[in-house]
């Protein structure tokens, strides 16, 4: 979800700093002279200032792990505004990323993880700190991030929206609720505190947010847990379906609204309410038995659960899955269905090249198993013939990131050299289907190629 603004707004950044007008200045960035030096980390300790991924505009480091502490002025709350995202993209920013905490520790509850080009919308904690942590692996690298951090009142905080709440009940609600939509480039917290021998009831009465299957644009998550390490995800959710009721394993509850910088929509208006701890009820969510992340991508629908190994005393009625059952010879897995048919090529240089969305020819540098028998393939590219809306990470070397749909077929090697051909996801993923045309590559295949791509299909 590229901005087309990205380059204008970096363009107009270094602009800012070239002429000289910069904050004051940091422990952990330093002026030489109109422009400013970011380095890995450090301890921000002002009313306002610029932080930013180290050797910004150049490329981040690899294999690099950078922590920067941001201190506010006691009474204020930490806003942090994004100027510039650069970051590898990946759907669930599993290689390079940015994640933000609502304190000094990783042990707080983590106010968002960010990677890909699109600016998140500001993000406000709810004390004087935050601390940002940037992660990049051995791969791809982008230019990093800006941002600009500043302390404002909680009165403020407020109005913008979140803030620290501690009444037994009350509402949650989208900022412009119910008059207008809410609007791009927005982030709210609140942290919902009750008395020690509650926990808290959630339910929602209108719910529309801009659907994703990962949510990863526009949405609102729940954390359990106040100050210490279990300030776990209960879910994340957006789309048009309101998600069941849920109920913290504490008396403390932190929500996080974000909204991006393109669609928006009409948000959503949240109930809450102290409950006795050990309540049984009718209308609770599936939380007594934890489960892995699960996403229900019926369009425009999308909400996406995460619970804890962490449980309450509370004993809900759970509806039985509707979903078709598996059954699975005990000692073994499910199988991927795919990978049980004979893995065959299919097709001929020339039908493969008109049927498939890329073509490329590049050398295999990481194979990683994916979920449900797949594999996630790392390429560095040798030359393209076909890209389509294949995304390319440039850098020293250009690479792209596939996908195949079962781990088996085709069967590729590490460290070798192949012609691949294959589709495109909505996210500019590559895929190789069950038998996509894939063959080594030797130098002269080159000319070949070039004949086919000067045929018409």
């Amino acid at each position: 979800m590229d901005h087309p603004g990205c380059v204008w707004i970096l363009s107009s950044l270094l602009l800012y700093f070239s002429a000289g007008w910069l904050p004051a200045q940091t422990q952990a960035q330093q002026t030489n002279y109109t422009r400013p030096v970011f380095l890995c980390g450090g301890e921000l300790v002002s009313d306002s200032g610029f932080v930013g991924s180290e050797d910004f505009p150049s490329s981040y480091k690899p294999k690099s792990k950078c922590t920067w502490r941001i201190t506010v002025p006691e009474g204020n709350v930490v806003m942090l505004t994004f100027r510039v995202m650069d970051i590898e993209a990946d759907s669930l920013c599993r290689y390079d990323y940015l994640d933000a905490y609502n304190g000094h520790s990783n042990m707080v509850q983590k106010l968002g993880r960010f990677c890909g080009t699109f600016r998140p919308g500001a993000l406000i904690s709810t004390s004087n700190t935050m601390m940002l942590e940037m992660v990049s692996d051995e791969e791809t690298q982008g230019r990093g991030f800006v941002a600009y951090f500043s302390g404002v009142t909680a009165d403020s905080n407020e109005q913008q929206c979140g803030g620290k709440i501690t009444k037994s009940q009350g509402e949650i609600t989208t900022p412009n609720w119910p008059e207008n939509k809410y609007p791009p480039g927005t982030s709210c917290s609140w942290l919902i505190t009750v008395e020690p021998d509650m926990v808290i009831l959630v339910t929602f009465d209108k719910f529309l947010l801009e659907a994703d299957t990962y949510c990863r644009f526009d949405y609102v998550a729940f954390f359990n847990g106040g100050e210490r390490d279990d300030s776990r995800l209960i879910g994340k959710y957006c789309g048009d379906r309101a998600p069941e009721p849920l109920v913290s394993n504490s008396n403390v509850l932190l929500v996080q609204f974000v909204s991006d910088l393109s669609v928006t929509s009409d948000g959503f208006l949240a109930s809450y309410t102290a409950i006795p701890r050990g309540t049984t009820f009718d209308s609770a969510p599936r939380l007594q038995r934890p489960v892995a992340m699960t996403t229900t991508t019926r369009p425009p629908t999308t909400t996406t659960t995460t619970t804890t190994s962490t449980t309450t005393t509370l004993k809900p009625r759970v509806q039985k899955p509707t979903r078709p059952r598996v059954r699975v010879t005990p000692g073994k897995r499910p199988v991927n269905p795919l990978c049980a048919k004979a893995c065959k090529r299919q097709g001929t240089i020339k039908t493969s090249y008109c049927a498939s969305e890329f073509v490329l020819t590049g050398k295999v540098t990481a194979l990683t198993p994916g979920p449900r028998g797949t594999m996630h393939i790392s390429v560095t590219l040798i030359q393209t013939y076909k890209t389509g809306r294949l995304s390319i990470t440039e850098g020293e070397a250009r690479t792209v990131k596939l996908v195949a749909q079962c781990k088996k077929c085709p069967l590729l090697r590490k460290g070798t050299d192949y012609i691949l051909m294959g589709g495109v996801d909505e996210d500019g993923r590559g895929t190789l289907s069950h038998g996509a045309f894939t063959a080594l590559y030797k130098p002269p295949h080159h000319k070949l190629l070039m004949n086919v791509k000067k045929q018409p299909c």
